[in-house]
């Protein structure tokens, strides 16, 4: 098993949601053939690795079954792994998360951390495999599930710091960590907007980080007038290019999204302006 992937600037990671209910682009890529498609196009426009799911997690999303998930996900993972593309497997399930590096993924991406099934984190420590730990609350079910803080950012990296120690605890290796705030999980628009501005702090929890905003609720909420409504998920990407380059310019690893091509040019101006930067630092 090969460690974590690494680039010579934030990273971005393409989206392939292979479900009928993701509140982006559900049953856009509903089935393998259009979903490999998918991914393969959205390497075309610059992705670095593509993150493929079979389960939704927007708010109120009931869970599939393990049969279902497993239908949805391996046949598009073997796909584009044959293709030679990075891919990430976006599951909260131990059995998905073997399947899927068996048959060629890269990292494992739980939204849940290893909590929504105990046998997740042994299962990617005994592949090997490098680890998205992200901040979780619980299953949103039903809606926003304990989005109380009374100080975000100190409670997010608190919670991501301890779960981060139970993951090592398990066997992951210290290198093979990332972490990722959760944003839209458990959280409001202020939440998110708060971890953004703090997204150093995250940093000093010493892993690699990864920010999933695309296409968010807060977003649209950041967008809408006053007086109007939040624009449609797809109506969101110019905003989400905007969060890519300013998570590439604070650190981070990777910036998860759904349309590639703006953010694929904004990391590579963040990288550009930051190369500058240490240029003109090193000619003082």
């Amino acid at each position: 098993m090969a460690g974590l992937p690494e680039w010579d600037r934030c990273a971005v990671m393409g989206v392939v949601n292979v479900t009928p209910d993701s509140f982006s682009d559900g049953g856009r890529f509903f089935d393998t053939t259009a979903a490999v498609k998918h991914g393969l196009d959205l390497v075309s426009e610059g992705a670095d690795l593509v993150d493929v799911g079979g389960e939704s997690t927007r708010p109120g999303a009931t869970r599939v079954d393990e049969a279902e998930e497993l239908r949805r996900v391996i046949p598009v993972v073997r796909g584009l792994a044959s293709e030679g593309v990075t891919v990430s497997v976006d599951t909260m399930r131990a059995s998905v998360a073997e399947r899927a590096l068996a048959a060629g993924a890269a990292l494992v991406n739980d939204v849940s951390g290893g909590l929504a099934d105990p046998r997740m984190i042994p299962a990617v420590a005994d592949a090997g495999a490098p680890f998205v730990v992200m901040h979780w609350r619980g299953f949103l079910e039903g809606g926003n599930v304990r989005g109380v803080y009374r100080d975000v950012v100190t409670e997010v990296v608190d919670e991501l710091h301890a779960r981060v120690e139970a993951v090592l605890a398990g066997g992951i290796a210290p290198d093979r960590v990332i972490v990722d705030p959760g944003l839209g999980f458990s959280k409001d628009a202020e939440h998110d907007l708060a971890l953004l501005a703090g997204l150093h702090r995250v940093l000093g929890l010493g892993h690699p980080l990864l920010v999933a905003a695309s296409r968010k609720r807060f977003l649209g909420r950041v967008l809408a007038g006053p007086d109007s409504p939040p624009p449609p998920a797809r109506e969101r990407d110019a905003a989400t290019a905007a969060v890519s380059a300013l998570a590439a310019h604070a650190g981070a690893w990777a910036v998860r999204v759904h349309e590639v091509r703006a953010t694929s040019d904004a990391v590579r101006v963040a990288r550009a302006i930051e190369g500058a930067r240490t240029g003109a630092e090193g000619a003082r």
